[in-house]
């Protein structure tokens, strides 16, 4: 039978993120970001498995295959599903770090500041091309660090044995229809509103319990 995934709530209503996130997006977005882009991600990793059952793999092969377009999709699908979850999570606060104290002073002792480690995550969701992320992790497999990270569509640049503690989307579809291409202003808004309770949980639970 194939694996089934789920399609995760988040830390509040979609009335709640309406209001939340009055001023990371429009209402809409907030509505169609969740419950039409994840969710598709979701439905398609669920369709896949299924499709994967049946798949032949002696077919495989470097320039086509069937296998292999659901492999690639399947990554595609997955790591927009997951990453989707963790922006919602760290959504719906008031910015204010201090509420995340552990986290906090481990971005202070990397990055020398709270005010550099700000300007540089920025740079890093600017940077990323027209789809893609902007994503703190901590690099669990090489050197223990915490870094900033441009992620173009949803894996390319992606760290192996990088964990994400902030996932920051900036495809066009997270903040057009408020800002425009005002993806700065957009950036700006989404570090005001991070929720440093949940992230410093997240930090405890990948970081210190690692």
């Amino acid at each position: 039978m194939a694996y089934e995934w789920k399609f995760n709530t988040r830390p509040y209503s979609d009335e709640e993120a309406k209001k939340l996130l009055a001023d990371v997006m429009s209402p809409e977005t907030s509505d169609w970001h969740y419950n039409t882009h994840q969710k598709g991600y979701v439905t398609a990793l669920n369709n896949i498995e299924k499709a994967l059952e049946g798949a032949d793999r002696a077919t495989a092969n470097g320039n086509y295959s069937p296998i292999g377009e659901l492999k690639r999709r399947f990554t595609w699908n997955h790591a927009g599903a997951l990453l989707h979850d963790i922006y919602w999570e760290v959504l719906g606060g008031d910015g204010d770090p201090n509420k995340g104290p552990e986290v906090k002073a481990a971005i202070e002792k990397e990055f020398g500041s709270f005010d550099a480690w700000k300007a540089d995550f920025k740079a890093a969701a600017v940077s990323a091309k027209l789809s893609g992320w902007g994503l703190l992790v901590f690099d669990r497999l090489y050197s223990g660090r915490l870094l900033n990270v441009t992620v173009d569509e949803h894996q390319y640049g992606a760290i192996w044995g990088g964990v994400p503690l902030i996932s920051l989307d900036v495809f066009e579809h997270a903040y057009y229809h408020k800002d425009g291409p005002g993806r700065a202003k957009y950036i700006d808004n989404f570090i005001a509103h991070l929720h440093w309770g949940r992230i410093n949980e997240r930090y405890k639970k990948f970081v210190v319990g690692k």
